[in-house]
């Protein structure tokens, strides 16, 4: 089964719809530590407990048997799941991910807002942090496009992939001449992802 939960609580506070990149379409997958959003935004909880709790209440799943993917923000948040877990998860892969948001503009603006100022705090929500301490268990798939519009600024795939290699995480970086952030970029090449999930859980 496939298990697709949104980017935010959307329970609505002040000013959470005053820019794109943060608020409601932009939870980033933590647990904030700062008012008001401390009390609802607590993404990273929901993907790894609440909602694997209430999807094996739910339907015939196997907690033995999990995988978990994303796109950008989605990406940065299934490293940081799969990193943090990884005894909840046998495999993990990323489109285009925000693979070190302590080093983007991006990041520093939702690290800023939902966990406070004190950047050691950020530490366990960056996955090119994470992946330099601790390799995960099995193989890391990302994609990215070459045309990526954020590639430079905001997605430093390369830090995670110098990361990686400093702890021994076996990983493969995918870049695909031509291809930009969307959903086109996705469509491409999601089968791939399901076929490598598909294979770690057989």
């Amino acid at each position: 089964m496939l298990v697709a939960p949104d980017t935010s609580p959307r329970v609505r506070l002040p000013g959470d719809d005053s820019s794109w990149d943060f608020g409601l379409a932009a939870g980033f997958y933590v647990d904030a530590t700062e008012a008001p959003w401390a009390a609802h935004y607590r993404m990273y909880s929901y993907v790894t407990s609440e909602l694997p709790k209430l999807v094996e209440s739910a339907f015939p799943a196997d907690p033995r048997r999990r995988g978990i993917f994303g796109h950008s923000m989605g990406g940065h948040g299934a490293l940081v799941c799969a990193l943090r877990n990884p005894d909840r998860y046998r495999s993990v892969s990323a489109f285009a991910p925000i693979a070190a948001p302590m080093q983007c503009p991006w990041g520093v603006k939702a690290f800023t807002g939902y966990l406070g100022t004190d950047r050691e705090a950020w530490r366990d929500y960056d996955a090119s942090e994470l992946v330099a301490q601790r390799a995960f268990h099995s193989p890391v798939l990302i994609d990215q496009g070459t045309a990526d519009k954020f590639l430079v600024e905001q997605l430093h795939p390369e830090t995670f992939a110098a990361a990686a290699r400093q702890s021994g995480q076996a990983f493969e970086l995918r870049m695909h001449a031509g291809y930009d952030h969307g959903y086109y970029f996705i469509q491409s090449f999601v089968a791939d992802h399901l076929r490598w999930h598909a294979q770690a859980l057989a």
